[in-house]
This record gives C-alpha cells, sequence and structure tokens, in this order.
C-alpha cells in the first residue's frame, strides 16, 4: 500500500483488494440477488424483478474489512455471494434480527408485516411477492430468496463451499488488470463488476436484461442507453448476452419508430402491482403510455438500438439481429428524417426532458443526440448497403448533410460545440461531455475533435477550473453551470448536481476512449480520478454520479464500466 492512500476509508491494495480500516457500506449484485450490508450489520436484500424482501441484522465484528465484488472478508468470517443461485453465505456473524418487506418498492403500497415462521434449522419471510429462507449450521449462516419458496429452497441446497467458490471466481473474473498499479487496478475489478454483475436473470436461469444498476428492480428494466454503454464491455466477454438485450429491446419499438426509456421486464407479482400504480396515477400515466414502457418516447433510445445492433455485427459478424430487425432500423431512419425541420440533416429535438439528460428540457439541436444520429446513420449505410441500398445511400447521403450543417448550428467560437439549442432564439453555449458522441462517431474531423478535448481538459478537468470552488475532484459533464434556469428541473436546477456538472464515471470513460483514440493526451486523470474519489469517500464500487456538496447517486451502476472498457480494450485486454 502507498503511503498516499494509508489514510482514507477504502485502500487500495497490491493484491486487487480494498482494505478498510472499519466497514464501509458494500453494495452486491448477482444475476438473481441483490443488496446492501451497511456497516452497523443491517443487510437488505432484493430479488430482481420482485424488490425488497427482507432485512436481516447481524453483529458484525469490530475489525479491518477486505472488499472485493460482491464479498467481504473480516478476521473469522466475511459475506460471500454465489452466481449461479440467489444465496450469500454468513461467516462469523450472528443474526441478531431478521424481517420480511412491507413493501417491494417506494411505489407499492404497504402490506400487513408477516411473522416468520420457523421449520428447523430455518426461518422462513414471506411476503406476497417473494420469500427469504435464513438457515444456520455448522458450516454458517446462509440466506436465500426467491420469487417463490422453490427458488429459494433450491438455493439453499448449494454448500458453504461451493458458495464460497463461486465468490472466489467471481472475484478473480474481475480482477482484469493484475499488472496495473493498485489503484488502476481496483478501478478496472470494481468498473468491470458494475458491468458484469448488470447481467440479470429470471427464476428459471433465462437472461432478464442488463440492469441500469442497483436502483432498477422495481420495476425491474432495461434501457436502452444505460444498456449500450454497459454492453461494450460485452462485446466480447458475452456476446450472446448482447444479443439477446437486442431482442429485450425490440419489444419496446413502435411501427414508427419511437421508443421509451427503458423496457420493463418485472415478474409476475410486481408486474401486476406496478401496473395498478400506473393506471392510477396521473402522472405516472402521462410518462409510461404502455404497460411495458418505462418512460415513453425518449429521443435519444431509438438511435441507441440500431447503435447497439451495429456494434454486434460488427464485433461478432452475427447479422442475423441486423435482419431480423431491419425494417425497425428502416422506421427508425424515417422517424428522425421527420425532425429535419431547416432541411439540413439534422433532428430538431422538441423542447422535453426525455432523453439521457432527463432533468433538462433541451430543445433543439443537441450535441449528444445528433452524435448518435449520425453514428446511426453511418451504420445504416455501411451495413445496409447489401441489403438494402436504396436506404443506405439515403442514409449516406443524410449523414454527409449532417456533418457539412453541424458546425453552422452548433460550434461555438471557443471551438467546442455547444449543448444544445437554436441559433435563431436561445442556445446553451456551455461544453458538456455528452457532446462527445460527436467524437466518438466521426461527426467531426481529427484536428476539431482534438480542439474540442483541449477544451475539455481546460474546462471540464476540475483540476484545471479554479473558477469551480472545490479544488481537484473529478471530471465534470457541463461548464459552466445552465444558463436559463427554466431549463432545467429537480436536482439539476444546483450548480454541479446532477446534469449541471457532476462527475458520471461513464462520460469520463466516454472522454477517455477519445483522448486515446485522438491521441490527444493520457486518459490517466479521467480513467481514475472518479476512482480516487470514491475511495476518499469510502463508496464501494462503480457509482452513478458524484459532485461536492452534493454527495454521489446510486451505485453499482452498469454503464460505469465504461473506464474499465476504455482501460482494457485500448491496453489489448
Amino acid at each position: 500500500m502507498t503511503p498516499e492512500f494509508d489514510i482514507l476509508p477504502l485502500q487500495p491494495q497490491p493484491d486487487g483488494r480494498l482494505r478498510a480500516p472499519v466497514p464501509v457500506l458494500l453494495p452486491f449484485m448477482a444475476p438473481r440477488l441483490q443488496g446492501d450490508l451497511h456497516p452497523d450489520g443491517k443487510l437488505t436484500l432484493s430479488l430482481w424483478g420482485a424488490g425488497h424482501l427482507s432485512t436481516l441484522s447481524l453483529d458484525l465484528p469490530e475489525a479491518e474489512v477486505f472488499y472485493t465484488p460482491n464479498r467481504a472478508e473480516w478476521p473469522g468470517g466475511g459475506l460471500y455471494v454465489a452466481q449461479s443461485k440467489p444465496v450469500v453465505l454468513i461467516l462469523g456473524a450472528a443474526l441478531k434480527r431478521a424481517a420480511a418487506a412491507r413493501r417491494g418498492a417506494w411505489w407499492s403500497a404497504p402490506e400487513p408485516a408477516r411473522p416468520a415462521e420457523r421449520k428447523g434449522a430455518r426461518r422462513i419471510l414471506r411476503t406476497a411477492w417473494g420469500v427469504t429462507i435464513i438457515e444456520t449450521t455448522d458450516e454458517g449462516l446462509r440466506v436465500a430468496a426467491g420469487d417463490s419458496e422453490a427458488e429459494a429452497g433450491a438455493a439453499l441446497e448449494m454448500s458453504a463451499d461451493a458458495i464460497r467458490q463461486e465468490a472466489a471466481e467471481y472475484a478473480a473474473r474481475c480482477d482484469a488488470a493484475p499488472g496495473a498499479d493498485p489503484l488502476m487496478r481496483t478501478m478496472v475489478a470494481q468498473s468491470l463488476h458494475a458491468g458484469l454483475s448488470s447481467i440479470r436473470r429470471d427464476s428459471a436461469g433465462a437472461f432478464a436484461g442488463l440492469a441500469a444498476g442497483q436502483s432498477y428492480s422495481a420495476p425491474a428494466r432495461t434501457y436502452y442507453r444505460d444498456g449500450y454503454w454497459t454492453l461494450q464491455i460485452l462485446l466480447d466477454r458475452e456476446p450472446e448476452i448482447v444479443a439477446a438485450q437486442i431482442e429485450l429491446l425490440a419489444r419496446g419499438l413502435q411501427p414508427d419508430g419511437e421508443a421509451p426509456s427503458g423496457v420493463i421486464l418485472t415478474g409476475d407479482a410486481q408486474a401486476e402491482r406496478w401496473e395498478k400504480v400506473r393506471q392510477s396515477h396521473p402522472k405516472i400515466v402521462i410518462e409510461h403510455l404502455r404497460p411495458g414502457d418505462w418512460w415513453s418516447d425518449h429521443f435519444d433510445s431509438p438511435l441507441f438500438f440500431v447503435l447497439t445492433v451495429a456494434d454486434y455485427v460488427d464485433a461478432t459478424g452475427d447479422r442475423a439481429p441486423l435482419d431480423r430487425h431491419w425494417d425497425k432500423i428502416a422506421a427508425i431512419y424515417r422517424r428522425y428524417r421527420g425532425f429535419d425541420k431547416h432541411g439540413n440533416g439534422l433532428p430538431y429535438k422538441p423542447r422535453n426532458d426525455r432523453d439521457w439528460a432527463d432533468n433538462v428540457y433541451r430543445h433543439g439541436y443537441v450535441s449528444y443526440d445528433i452524435g448518435l444520429w449520425i453514428g446511426a446513420l453511418d451504420a445504416i449505410a455501411r451495413l445496409g448497403a447489401g441489403r438494402d441500398p436504396v436506404l443506405a445511400e439515403a442514409a449516406k447521403a443524410t449523414a454527409a448533410q449532417a456533418r457539412a450543417s453541424l458546425d453552422g448550428e452548433l460550434l461555438t467560437e471557443a471551438g467546442y460545440y455547444a449543448d444544445y439549442g437554436d441559433k435563431r432564439d436561445f442556445r446553451e453555449d456551455h461544453l458538456t461531455l455528452d457532446s462527445l458522441t460527436l467524437l466518438r462517431y466521426r461527426a467531426v474531423g481529427p484536428d476539431r475533435a482534438k480542439a474540442v478535448l483541449a477544451c475539455a481538459r481546460e474546462m471540464l478537468e476540475t483540476r484545471n477550473n479554479p473558477e469551480q470552488p472545490y479544488g481537484d475532484w473529478g471530471v465534470m459533464c457541463a461548464w459552466p453551470p445552465f444558463a436559463r434556469r427554466a431549463d432545467t428541473r429537480e436536482k439539476t436546477i444546483f450548480a454541479y448536481r446532477y446534469h449541471n456538472g457532476s462527475d458520471w464515471p461513464y462520460l469520463t470513460g466516454l472522454y477517455a476512449e477519445q483522448l486515446v483514440d485522438h491521441e490527444a493526451g493520457d486518459p490517466t486523470y479521467a480513467l481514475t480520478r472518479w476512482w480516487r474519489t470514491c475511495l476518499e469517500n469510502g463508496w464501494c464500487g462503480a457509482l452513478e454520479y458524484f459532485a461536492p456538496p452534493w454527495g454521489r447517486g446510486s451505485l453499482l451502476q452498469g454503464w460505469s464500466a465504461m473506464p474499465a472498457h476504455v482501460w482494457l480494450s485500448r491496453n489489448g485486454r
């Protein structure tokens, strides 16, 4: 351990573990089971597609803890999460209390508490949407969950040795940079963990979507944009998962090319409860127009579908999803051509909060969305040449027109691209990391790309920006703060919070990727500063976003696998 880390709440070790002198919160997530082990011994358990099932209280020893993905170890014990079944093993920590959840999610109505049942060494906690079984043996404490007693009971058939073995194998799989320094090694492990653990399964073991993170199991859903950035690290590791994800996303596409933010994939009991809530709340039913939609009609989602199919075909050579969904891709092309307000090849976004920046009412020409659009056009032109030459040629011509129009609409005098707007009325001229989609999909030439990245280095890397008041803490997603408060809502109203300047690791991964691919500078700061901040705050896992003085978003965010993807892919791993 190096001296610079030995006073932190989390200290990266040369062997890839994280040492905590005192316990910190451990989030864990496996294909079915997920939860949190709190420093005070509280253990919460949830199930993908069911929601929160139970809360246990453990008597944890007062000792240092070593953390690896889905595992915590302390002297004489630890917590170990299985992969093949929804069960955890707990050693060296006695059970004090256990209670079934009264609601599966914040939006569901509370139900009467059910007393625990005892069957020999087993304690059974029931809810109307799932079951937790706790068994104490000489091997330790095993806790299993399921949407039925049968699923939980089958999980308890795993021996303590088998659970520990699966936990060790999973941690070893995440430890993909053993030759790197401790900071980079642990960053890669935890970032890769976020991507791998996003792969969820149903009670029968079938693929059930890429989760955006821990906070997205009620109702269980998979997103077009979150899934896209998450699957970058899965294309060469789990290509069959990417193929299955395409089929799930295809469910949400409408005949006219519209798509929601995400597709709901929840279990029967939770689905019934969610549908009652959706239909009974006016605001909710307006946002979620159809039973399978999570927030209907998002401007970026259809474009991500095209890019997902293209990336899969490019990575595997398997054109089956492309052929199966070509009619949907054609509908998406026609839809966005319909947004061409000024006949310049660029889609004009309505004023709403329905793309990734869902706290901002972006309108007009949005750099982020235009980058995706040009990437989708190039994919249609390239992949459709032998299948639908008429559409492929139209897409190629539209891409050329869009590139020719881009600078006139969005290039600022400072040399980067404005966030969004229309120069005919109002344009938000600040710099955003999400505008780097223009670079990723080669909407601009290499010289312009390097100029944009130079601006990002000076304006968005906090170490180089003395105008923001918090010192060196990460890479801001936007600077300066939004000029027009009326264009923001909720968390983003506040400077540095959420879309208004927080560090989002997935976007810093995108930034690092462009630095490498355009040979525009060392990406180490972008790859590691967010992780150093996590260590400084005792945040054990790849998180959603953070910024002083606002704290952090949720943990185990799938698309925060981007930094690991960049490091591994650009280092030949």
